[in-house]
């Protein structure tokens, strides 16, 4: 008998992490205890419109966690058990390429699809994999090494894929067995007690830093579990003021006095953790790594593949002009007004009838022009995603170094054709989401404003 849905595991989940994350990492209890105080200030001196992006039961409840696999059976298995949770494989990010340093991985997010799922509890995991065959940081002989040992170890317990397989089969576990994959999940990314073997650590390290947090110990972890705050530029001073170190910066798009657009992000820096280490003698010894940090992150509308363009092209030009005002090439590339978006379908929105009866020249003028009028109501979609090189900075800004590569080496081929092969299951494309949505809100209105002929939008020109 199902007792405990997909839903109910998922958002029990996410409070197990946090908790056990909170006990590993307590600088991490510290973030949720500012990230808490300044959305509660935001909503006081903001009202309704700290609520554009989610509600604040939503955005409290948020939380999106990282984790670190190395081969394509430990990427299935974790896709099963997430998937348990109604979590499902969305987008493809590929990290190798979007650093100066060694990130030797690429990477998926799971996460809900469905808006009122979304409502309940947006956990994601962003996961990413190790690619151990890429020549560029791996040499015939530790690539040959690093496979062999990521085959040898296991990650997950047997019950634990057992009851996930059952779960996505029936649509829920009975209580019992809910508890049990509620224990065992929860467990399975838990920082380990066994020593780690500082030679082969060590070696890894010298390519890269994640590649030894993946491939040099026997289990994955929690790399970081991230909350959603209103005001991250705050975040970022305050948390500096309570003493915790952070990355000198916030990733993403900068702050503007409007509405916002993708995701903002930053961290306190990775601490040292203290870790058994095994020698070359055999003997055990007290030694530490610095490979976990604390991410917050701010989130805004999620952008159209145009509005994705300008951003990237903020990204060039920052790189490449390296602009005094960054504010102002962002504001020469985007729009600060909801409205303008829409008219340059350079984001996400969800529309509304509002009561108001349309004239014939608005209903003409199409959909902007009946968001303008009032006819309609246009609700920002919240982004749900993630932007690689935002990812790659935040992993770079906490590595002690760079690691080593040969670009002359050809990359391994690996691309979101690839990763839905490994996952064994659907990768959903998130703009094939956001356009469901946005069409789906569209066809309502048209439906309740008796319109015999489709509405003019500016992305169908």
């Amino acid at each position: 008998m199902v007792n405990v849905t997909p839903t109910q595991l998922r958002a029990q989940f996410a409070l197990r992490l946090s908790a056990l994350y909170g006990r590993e990492v307590p600088a991490y209890t510290t973030l949720l205890d500012v990230t808490a105080s300044i959305n509660a200030e935001t909503m006081r001196t903001s009202g309704a419109d700290a609520e554009r992006f989610g509600s604040i039961d939503r955005v409290t409840a948020e939380r999106h966690g990282a984790i670190r696999v190395g081969n394509a059976r430990e990427m299935s298995q974790v896709a099963l058990i997430f998937g348990a949770m109604g979590m499902y494989p969305v987008g493809f990010y590929d990290l190798r390429d979007t650093a100066s340093s060694s990130i030797p991985v690429v990477s998926t997010a799971f996460r809900p699809i469905d808006p009122a799922e979304l409502a309940i509890n947006p956990f994601r995991i962003f996961t990413s994999m190790l690619v151990a065959s890429d020549r560029r940081f791996f040499d015939p002989d530790l690539g040959r090494r690093l496979t062999e040992f990521l085959d040898r170890r296991t990650l997950f317990p047997p019950l634990l894929l057992e009851l996930a397989a059952t779960c996505e089969r029936d649509n829920g576990l009975a209580a019992e067995e809910s508890a049990t994959f509620l224990d065992l999940a929860t467990a399975a990314f838990a920082l380990s007690t066994d020593p780690v073997d500082r030679a082969w650590y060590r070696e890894l390290e010298a390519v890269s830093a994640v590649a030894a947090d993946i491939g040099g110990v026997s289990s994955t972890h929690i790399n970081h579990l991230t909350p959603r705050v209103l005001d991250i530029d705050l975040l970022h001073r305050r948390m500096g003021e309570r003493g915790v170190a952070m990355i000198d910066t916030i990733q993403g798009p900068p702050r503007t006095s409007g509405p916002g657009l993708l995701l903002r992000q930053t961290s306190f820096r990775a601490l040292d953790e203290q870790r058994m280490f095994l020698d070359e003698n055999g003997n055990v010894e007290l030694g530490h790594l610095r490979v976990r940090f604390g991410e917050v992150e701010a989130r805004g509308a999620a952008a159209t593949a145009l509005g994705r363009r300008r951003y990237d092209e903020y990204l060039d030009r920052l790189d490449t002009e390296e602009p005094e005002d960054a504010s102002a090439l962002w504001s020469s590339l985007v729009p600060g007004d909801e409205t303008q978006w829409m008219a340059e379908d350079l984001a996400y929105f969800t529309f509304r009838v509002t009561g108001t009866n349309p004239s014939a020249a608005d209903r003409d003028g199409g959909l902007v022009e009946l968001v303008r009028s009032g006819v309609l109501a246009a609700d920002p979609i919240v982004y749900e995603d993630f932007l690689p090189k935002s990812a790659a900075g935040i992993f770079r800004s906490n590595l002690e170094s760079d690691g080593t590569r040969n670009s002359d080496n050809t990359a391994a081929a690996f691309d979101a054709e690839a990763m839905e092969s490994v996952l064994g299951r659907t990768l959903h494309d998130p703009y094939r989401i956001y356009d469901r949505l946005r069409d789906q809100s569209v066809t309502l209105v048209e439906k309740h404003l008796g319109l015999t002929k489709p509405l003019d939008c500016p992305w169908t020109h």
